[in-house]
């Protein structure tokens, strides 16, 4: 089963199984996952839904699309190398993900 892990700004972990299919963001919402905003409700118009994801996982997640590049530049923290909007990484049948997300979405 997929699995994401979720690590908040203050450093606590949690692992969440996940359904393929489903967006990171949807995950986090349906999980409580902390510090996922998520006020669009993944149609890529807010940003805040902002993750850091790993350094050894981003390499494998599909490119990000020309908006959501766009719409980072829009994240109330600085986005950094390996930053996304989770409403865009689709959940896949082998997923191990790890992200972090930032203090702040809003």
């Amino acid at each position: 089963m997929p699995k994401i892990t979720f690590t908040d700004s203050s450093g606590h972990a949690t692992a969440v199984d996940a359904t393929v299919g489903d967006s990171v963001m949807e995950t986090a919402v349906r999980n409580g996952v902390p510090e996922i905003v998520a006020e669009c409700g993944g149609s890529l118009s807010c940003a805040t839904c902002h993750v850091i994801v790993d350094a050894t996982d981003f390499a494998g997640l599909p490119e990000m699309s020309e908006m959501e590049d766009e719409m980072l530049y829009g994240t109330s923290e600085d986005r950094v190398e390996t930053s996304r909007l989770c409403c865009q990484i689709k959940v896949t049948e082998d997923m191990d993900l790890h992200v972090t997300t930032p203090e702040t979405q809003v």
